[in-house]
């Protein structure tokens, strides 16, 4: 793909994003069907960063704006338009969840494109182990199967909020979020 259809689908991309007035809330990217339009030179790093062309995207209103057109489909990450649909590189989860608030009986989570998610049964928290590392690895979906990577402090958090429930697998700690109950770690970790 030549340089000018890469210019012209990036100005594609943020003229159809700035074309969702504010308040509206976020494009119907799930319901568009475009037709696939290549690669583009963006990658989301494990950090959280969005890079473009090997630079940081420094504008974090850019960066909010390309956050409400990417969609996940079967064969990856995609910046989506009503007219193109142009595959970018996300190394782990495309956001980091930054904060986590207790309101009432819900969790309020705030990501680092302005996001906010409460944990519940559509938004759920799942903790993976890190098979290099054996370190736990939380995430929240956020929406239309795109997940959070919670930062590590916003994780001591939930385990500082955590209680202990009795499970098949024996005790485990966890936290509660619109009546489900997430666990934060494996089976009796928390009295090693």
């Amino acid at each position: 793909m030549g340089d000018n259809s890469v210019r012209s689908g990036l100005d594609g991309v943020i003229a159809a994003a700035k074309a969702q007035a504010p308040g509206r809330g976020l494009p119907p990217v799930h319901l568009w069907n475009p037709a696939h339009c290549g690669e583009i030179d963006i990658v989301i790093r494990k950090d959280g960063l969005w890079f473009h062309e090997g630079s940081p995207i420094g504008r974090e209103a850019l960066v909010r704006l390309f956050s409400t057109v990417l969609r996940k489909d079967p064969d990856g990450f995609h910046l989506v338009t009503p007219v193109e649909k142009m595959k970018i590189t996300v190394e782990d989860a495309p956001f980091i969840a930054t904060r986590v608030d207790r309101e009432g009986e819900a969790l309020k989570f705030l990501t680092n494109v302005g996001d906010e998610v409460e944990a519940g049964p559509e938004n759920e928290i799942r903790i993976e182990m890190d098979a290099a590392t054996g370190e736990p690895r939380p995430y929240l979906h956020v929406r239309r199967g795109l997940d959070a990577l919670i930062a590590r402090p916003v994780f001591y958090e939930l385990v500082e909020m955590a209680q202990e429930r009795e499970t098949p697998e024996g005790p485990r700690l966890g936290v509660e979020s619109n009546g489900v109950w997430f666990p934060v770690g494996p089976a009796g970790a928390h009295r090693l």
